[in-house]
């Protein structure tokens, strides 16, 4: 499915940096729950110049982590159907497999999702919209490429 007309959505760098600056705080909470089971245990302890990674060190590295798991995260739409890609898992959808596509509020994001033949759906990884870090300004936009990209494949129009 390499096709020189393949179109790309992914998260945008600040979705990504949103998203890995989320999961970087949960692990942070994680660690600032440790370090007080160890201080109520009266087990060491860390101190000094080591709390300033305690503090910030998993929510920096987890933006870190964020921004690079960008490029490998996203959905790549080309003329053998609509494959999403993330860090740990794959997926294709051939043009025949799909039913309909449309966008649809899940919590606080709007994300697009695939209706499949089967009666199964699948969220895609990118785009989406939602607040703060997560609000994509080109999501209308990108929407209605991937629509219009989906209902040329559907219904004819673009050489397959």
């Amino acid at each position: 499915m390499d096709d020189a007309s393949a179109a790309i959505f992914r998260p945008t760098w600040q979705q990504a940096l949103g998203r890995g600056l989320f999961l970087g705080s949960i692990a942070n909470a994680g660690l600032w729950l440790l370090v007080a089971v160890l201080s109520w245990a009266d087990l060491a302890v860390p101190s000094g110049p080591g709390w300033v990674f305690v503090a910030v060190g998993p929510a920096v590295a987890g933006a870190l982590i964020g921004l690079a798991a960008r490029g490998r995260t996203g959905t790549q739409i080309s003329s053998g159907g609509i494959r999403t890609r993330s860090v740990f898992a794959d997926g294709l959808a051939t043009w025949d497999d799909v039913a309909d596509m449309r966008a649809e509020r899940r919590g606080a994001r709007t994300v697009v999702s695939v209706y499949l033949n089967s009666g199964a759906s699948v969220r895609l990884r990118a785009p989406y919209s939602g607040e703060l870090f997560a609000a994509d300004p080109k999501f209308e936009g990108k929407m209605f490429a991937l629509s219009h990209l989906w209902r040329s494949h559907r219904f004819g129009g673009l050489p397959g």
